[in-house]
């Protein structure tokens, strides 16, 4: 709790800052609360289950975490291990696999193991996210386009070819909506400069570039 104690010390608790700190937890809760169901539908949990562990993760980084000026929530590179995980062993499964991945995260914050990031070169990074963007993408087509593939595997290429094939069948009014949504997400932060970008917007500014991992 070294970010909370240093909080109260700071003076951000007092009511001066109130108004802005619940400001600023909405923001983050409107856009990481939906984010994490999503997430939850695409590893094969369900909506709440999502819900759930968005809020208390988020908790739990805000109380034990080591900066006050930090933000958590949900991430969509690891969808494809999440999905993976459930669809052979289950919620419970997706359960161990987490505690295991949180123990381990531990012990190399602990033995100072993340300095590791500095050896791996851009293209692999980039590579990576890159793969992890295009399998997230796909996905989505089934709820964007309201398709109902007849998915016979479990590997990428398999899926892909079903969406494909069910393609032409997709639903007018769920597509409209899903535009519509997208419409709002891009425009909205272009017409209104108080309003938040979304995450794939945010761009760093001139004079500070932003950090890369060499």
């Amino acid at each position: 709790m070294i970010a909370a104690l240093e909080s109260w010390r700071a003076g951000l608790f007092h009511r001066r800052h109130l108004m802005r700190n619940i400001g600023a937890g909405l923001v983050v809760g409107v856009v990481a609360l939906p984010l994490a169901m999503a997430f939850a539908i695409a590893s094969g949990a369900r909506p709440e289950q999502g819900i759930y562990t968005g809020i208390v993760a988020g908790l739990l980084a805000a109380l034990f975490g080591s900066s006050r000026v930090s933000i958590s929530g949900p991430t969509g590179a690891f969808i494809v291990i999440l999905a993976g995980i459930t669809a052979k062993y289950g919620i419970d499964g997706l359960q161990v696999a987490s505690l295991m991945a949180g123990l381990i995260l531990l012990a190399m914050g602990l033995v100072k193991l993340g300095g590791i990031i500095r050896f791996i070169p851009t293209p692999v990074i980039t590579g990576f996210t890159t793969g992890i963007a295009v399998i997230i993408w796909v996905g989505e087509w089934k709820d964007f386009f309201g398709l109902h593939p007849a998915i016979s595997g479990r590997h990428f290429h398999e899926k892909l070819a079903a969406l494909i094939q069910a393609l032409p069948g997709f639903d007018l009014p769920t597509t409209m909506l899903s535009l519509a949504a997208l419409a709002i997400v891009v425009i909205t932060a272009r017409l209104h400069r108080r309003q938040p970008p979304p995450p794939h917007a945010k761009r760093a500014p001139a004079d500070k570039p932003a950090i890369r991992a060499e």
